[in-house]
């Protein structure tokens, strides 16, 4: 016989609790499983009622775990994750191969992984994954296998994060425009390009660099990073240009960096649901992305 102290809360609660607990924000969790928010607060609500302790702390428009918030969290994505990774193994062998999500940061996606991803799929023909664009926190129970993410926001703790390198990062130009805007370093006057995505690029540069950080000047600023290497390649200005996100473009003669490029705390990892078996195409797409990281 199940005691009350021992009766499970509903599923739907869970759900609904662990995705605010993940973002942190009632209204994105609503987005995240395509519920409205009124649904998540009833549900939340509900599920403190139930177990008779408040789990978030409410201030503004944000939500914050409480002790018991945190206790509850780590439990339920803990045993989403189990539950999903048997899913997966009782899919994976009930019939034909399914095929496997990779979500990339979108500005990663298109300036590194796409360009080399002909070599992928000849080493691995039997791999079959679709590339999606994806940024931020995210669910392994929204049809997502791998992820690959910058560390620069907090993931759960049972995630299994692979590293893959170290991001470093520059200020660059057209090679044509570098003896006007440094000479030799970078030039008050020399126009900055910025992006919303990543608002701080330049400040945290200059951390890194361990150099005086001056205010956004002259310059254009646009919605996402990616447009902002695009500018810079067009000759608009100077932009925070991560290495790996412009390699090509400096072996190509369409982007220097006449500073060099300085680490800036942070890494790229390939983020799991659960340990990658060896001989999988989950296995075999880690050692390959390690492998194209240090050729580039």
């Amino acid at each position: 016989m199940v005691t009350t102290a021992h009766k499970m809360p509903s599923l739907t609660a869970l759900r609904c609790f662990e995705a605010a607990a993940r973002l942190e924000h009632f209204g994105r969790a609503a987005e995240a499983l395509h519920l409205t928010h009124g649904a998540i607060s009833r549900a939340v609500r509900a599920l403190e009622d139930d177990l008779g302790v408040p789990l978030f702390e409410r201030r503004s428009r944000r939500v914050f775990l409480t002790d018991a918030g945190r206790l509850l969290a780590r439990a339920v994505q803990s045993g989403f994750g189990v539950i999903g990774q048997a899913v997966g193994e009782l899919r994976a062998g009930a019939g034909p191969r399914r095929q496997l999500v990779l979500s990339c940061e979108p500005t990663l996606l298109m300036r590194w992984l796409i360009p080399r991803w002909p070599a992928f799929q000849a080493a691995h023909p039997d791999a079959d994954f679709l590339l999606v664009a994806g940024g931020g926190p995210f669910a392994f129970d929204g049809g997502i296998d791998l992820a690959i993410r910058r560390g620069d926001f907090s993931w759960p703790e049972h995630f299994h994060a692979h590293a893959l390198f170290a991001e470093q990062v520059g200020p660059v130009c057209r090679p044509d425009k570098a003896a006007q805007w440094f000479a030799p370093t970078l030039q008050p006057d020399a126009p900055r390009l910025h992006a919303r995505s990543r608002p701080d690029a330049w400040r945290d540069w200059a951390r890194a660099a361990g150099i005086r950080h001056r205010q956004a000047g002259a310059g254009q600023s646009f919605e996402h990073f990616y447009f902002s290497l695009q500018a810079a390649v067009a000759g608009l200005g100077v932009a925070i240009g991560p290495r790996h996100l412009v390699c090509d473009d400096l072996r190509s003669g369409l982007l220097a960096a006449p500073l060099g490029f300085v680490a800036d705390g942070t890494s790229y990892y390939l983020l799991s649901a659960a340990p990658l078996a060896e001989a999988s195409p989950q296995r075999a797409v880690l050692d390959w992305l390690r492998g194209a990281a240090a050729d580039s």
